[in-house]
């Protein structure tokens, strides 16, 4: 087996002997990592499949399932690890059972339109890509284009921030209520934050704890590379708060015990129902509708498009950028002003 070597991006690659075209030129297969040992295992899982190409009806889809997942599972973290196998146990059933060698477009194709029926573009999509990786893993000539449904575009009808506001003041929901509405956090993040993540009135988030089958797990990073940022805290939930130790989570509730509340409180003030996640899209349509301009929406939700803060991540700390906290600050904070006076 061919050793890695390292690249000058730091990346280690292995060039893999795998025959001859009909040139009589020698061909080779790459596989890259960040490290030397998965380099060379990715190449020598693939030597070992190559072994069994011609003879591709002694692996199942499910099996290319089993391995691909395998070949991951101290590469991609814990929560990516199960939600594969999630979809595993509930998506494919049509073609797990079948061996590769009886994989066409057609079948693969109807599957989806089948499941189309029952589940979301996102988790179709979702689905069919953990399925072609494992079957470019283990069989890289099958090739196959796939039709997904049209996107839709949902509306949804949310309360107004004044009515959440007012509905959660006081109660023992209103500090994961302000992270995701005021600053716009994702509760992982929210639930991942810590006393000494704040500096100076600002928090940074850094951290998520995401729920893993039945257990918490605590990820030392964010869900993309541009949620890692850092908040200025109104005054508000900086009192809310208070003091604790650097390593004491300021949320210590669970995500389940957070839902619960806020719709009970929501039904008790007579606020239409509503995901904990619409807080995070209700902040959005608030910056939208102050006139924020995406550079500093995207940075202070910590949202990724193909167009905003993608490649380069800035962290806009100037004049300008104070400018737009103040002004959200501000909107927040009358909101608060008539709930503290009773306007």
């Amino acid at each position: 087996m061919a050793s890695a070597k390292k690249l000058p991006s730091g990346n280690w690659r292995v060039n893999l002997f795998i025959g001859y075209d009909e040139n009589k030129k020698r061909k080779f297969k790459s596989f890259t990592a960040p490290t030397k040992k998965e380099a060379e295992y990715m190449a020598a899982e693939y030597s070992m499949f190559k072994k069994q190409k011609a003879a591709p009806e002694n692996i199942t889809v499910e099996e290319a399932l089993n391995r691909y997942i395998s070949s991951k599972k101290n590469v991609l973290s814990p929560s990516t690890i199960h939600g594969y196998e999630t979809i595993q146990r509930s998506r494919l059933k049509a073609l797990q059972p079948l061996r590769i060698g009886e994989l066409t477009q057609e079948k693969i194709q109807s599957s989806l339109n089948t499941e189309a029926l029952e589940v979301s573009r996102k988790t179709l999509a979702n689905s069919y890509g953990l399925l072609t990786a494992a079957l470019k893993l283990v069989y890289p000539e099958l090739h196959f284009t796939l039709t997904y449904p049209a996107k839709k575009r949902v509306f949804r009808e949310l309360p107004s921030a004044d009515e959440v506001m007012h509905a959660v003041y006081n109660s023992n929901v209103e500090i994961p209520v302000l992270f995701a509405l005021w600053l716009g956090m994702r509760l992982s993040e929210i639930k991942g934050l810590q006393y000494g993540d704040i500096s100076d009135g600002y928090i940074t988030v850094q951290r998520a704890m995401l729920k893993v089958g039945k257990e918490y797990v605590l990820r030392d990073n964010t869900k993309t590379y541009n949620s890692t940022r850092r908040l200025k805290l109104p005054q508000r939930i900086i009192d809310l708060i208070g003091d604790g130790e650097p390593d004491e989570f300021i949320v210590k509730e669970t995500g389940a015990a957070i839902y619960k509340r806020l719709d009970r409180i929501l039904e008790r003030s007579g606020v239409e129902k509503m995901r904990f996640h619409d807080l995070r899209h209700l902040n959005a349509s608030i910056m939208l509708q102050l006139g924020i301009p995406d550079k500093y929406a995207m940075e202070r939700g910590g949202w990724s498009t193909n167009q905003t803060l993608k490649n380069v991540y800035q962290h806009t700390f100037s004049s300008e950028r104070q400018i737009v906290d103040d002004k959200i600050d501000k909107y927040f904070e009358n909101i608060q002003h008539e709930i503290q006076h009773g306007e």
